[in-house]
């Protein structure tokens, strides 16, 4: 079998993109293995007309939906390697017979690493967050922290202030491993914004609702939730194809294309940006699928077989 486009990462950007191309009359496989990002999420948010929709009922539909379309094929089966060249891609499948795609999209997002701070790890999703745009609603006028690592310092500063937008009790912790420059201290003073610069012992919880930040000095600071963008890392498929990657590590696209720096590979979704969301991750996906269908056809049609799927 031969796909026009074969997909790996079966979340928002990638089933955005089996739909576009789907309707497009392309073959598309979509592999769709591997944990989730969002699994400890109760619900989506900021994503208009799928409002508080479960991720797992998200995708539900989409499935559902990509089912109407009968020259598009959804696997759960992984992508153990690809291999070829743009226009004959030898994608090789852990447990089915490999196949042959013209063309590859990966949208196989980011893996979060979970700080070494105890109680990080079982708070993640619950009253960790990264997105305020996702959670900051139903958490607005609590009691928030913004905890600033190494690889998010320059951020602290705005992240912190628009912070205000949701609740008046905003802390920021520095875990004794950030230093915020005296005029980003001043304004986040100005703003009623306090800073802790202890490192943080523990986090205290009741179940998985945070309850307080106990640092290492003896302070319990109450906290009812904490923000925090740890370091990311690709998935194991990013790294074995040679993807080039922008200066904060993200896989390097064309803007209007999408595509890679390996010729005939594209990539949408949070693998490509720290700027991160269910819906900003469709709309790349649509956008990948349209630069791909349009390249695709136009190669097709100059062949001579340009036949609808």
């Amino acid at each position: 079998m031969i796909y026009d486009v074969v997909i790996a990462g079966g979340g928002p950007a990638g089933l955005s993109a089996a739909l576009a191309l789907g309707r497009a009359r392309k073959r598309v496989l979509l592999c769709d293995a591997g944990p989730r990002r969002n699994a400890a999420a109760v619900h989506l948010h900021n994503f208009v007309t799928r409002d508080g929709t479960p991720p797992t009922e998200f995708r539900r539909i989409a499935r559902e939906q990509l089912a109407g379309y009968p020259n598009v094929r959804v696997t759960d089966d992984a992508i153990a390697d690809i291999g070829g060249t743009r226009g004959a891609f030898a994608v090789a499948l852990a447990a089915a017979q490999g196949v042959t795609a013209r063309r590859i999209l990966i949208c196989t997002g980011m893996i979060d690493e979970m700080l070494p701070i105890p109680g990080f790890q079982e708070l993640w999703g619950h009253s960790i967050f990264q997105c305020p745009y996702c959670h900051g609603w139903e958490i607005r006028d609590q009691r928030w922290g913004y905890l600033v690592v190494p690889q998010s310092a320059g951020h602290a500063l705005p992240f912190a202030l628009q912070a205000r937008g949701w609740t008046r009790d905003v802390t920021v912790f520095t875990h004794a491993a950030v230093t915020i420059p005296d005029d980003a201290l001043a304004q986040l003073a100005a703003a009623g914004i306090r800073v802790e610069t202890a490192a943080i012992a523990r986090l205290a919880a009741r179940g998985d609702q945070l309850e307080a930040v106990e640092l290492a000095d003896g302070t319990a600071v109450r906290c009812d939730a904490l923000f925090a963008h740890p370091p990311q890392r690709h998935v194991a498929l990013v790294g074995q194809l040679g993807l080039a990657l922008d200066d904060d590590g993200y896989v390097k696209i064309d803007a209007m294309r999408r595509e890679t720096s390996v010729p005939g590979i594209y990539a949408a979704g949070d693998l490509t940006t720290r700027m991160q969301g269910a819906i900003v991750a469709a709309a790349a996906g649509t956008h990948a699928a349209a630069a791909i269908n349009m390249e695709l056809s136009m190669e097709l049609a100059v062949a001579g077989t340009l036949d609808p799927a």
